[in-house]
């Protein structure tokens, strides 16, 4: 048998219940390594991990979910593709927006892991969230972060962690400021923003791929600087965690 068929074989002989098992219980990162595997072995894995994400529709999603919809969604299938148009036709997450903000093309983006385009239209969506003013001059000003909705900053990002692996994310980079003391000279090098004392030049030195740092992304650096972010991880929509 070849390599391929040998792997699918042996993924064929792995009991379905300790599969399941797999996929509902331990650490993300050993549950990411499993989907991960059932993926590479094609329609042997598929129906396993498509019976994993309709348990799971009604459930707030995870990470664990968003890599799960991924590779459903690059499978070359048929049959999968045919049950995300009946099961999840909007995407994985269902964006709310008290703002009346579409959400839907960002995680469109996110899904397929293009992660500078949705960087830039992250912008956008914050632009929208702030004012028609802000819209045409493509940027916003800090004093207007604190107008924005806390239910649409929850899901930016939420979409964010859920495709990223937990990777990247206002909530995720907040969480790193916190643990530098919110310290900015401290947090840059951490996620990528500054190298050898350097600033990371946009685009071209930045990583848009899940190689990056834990909290490499969103940039929102790009915005007007410090006052912007630290006025993002100041919002009262992170008010549940430790401040």
């Amino acid at each position: 048998m070849t390599d391929s068929t040998t792997f699918k074989a042996t993924v064929a002989s792995l009991n379905p219940d300790e599969v399941r098992s797999g996929l509902n219980s331990g650490t993300t990162a050993t549950k990411l390594q499993l989907i991960q595997t059932l993926a590479e072995a094609g329609d042997v894995g598929f129906p396993l991990l498509m019976e994993f994400l309709l348990e799971r529709q009604s459930a707030s999603p995870t990470p664990v979910e968003g890599k799960v919809y991924q590779v459903l969604s690059a499978a070359n299938s048929s049959e999968v593709q045919d049950f995300l148009k009946t099961h999840f036709s909007q995407g994985l997450v269902s964006p709310a927006s008290e703002a009346q903000v579409d959400y839907s093309h960002l995680q469109q983006l996110l899904a397929q892991q293009d992660f500078l385009e949705a960087d830039k239209l992250t912008l956008q969506k914050l632009c929208e969230l702030s004012s028609q003013a802000a819209v045409e001059r493509k940027w916003i000003y800090f004093s207007e972060i604190k107008r924005f909705s806390t239910t649409d900053l929850h899901t930016i990002d939420l979409l964010w962690r859920v495709y990223s692996e937990g990777k990247f994310g206002y909530s995720v980079q907040r969480k790193l400021w916190l643990g530098v003391g919110k310290n900015w000279e401290k947090l840059w090098p951490k996620i990528g923003w500054r190298q050898n004392g350097n600033w990371t030049r946009y685009p071209q030195e930045f990583t848009w791929d899940l190689t990056a740092p834990v909290g490499h992304l969103p940039l929102s650096n790009q915005l007007r600087g410090v006052r912007v972010i630290e006025a993002l991880f100041s919002h009262p929509a992170w008010s549940d965690s430790s401040s």
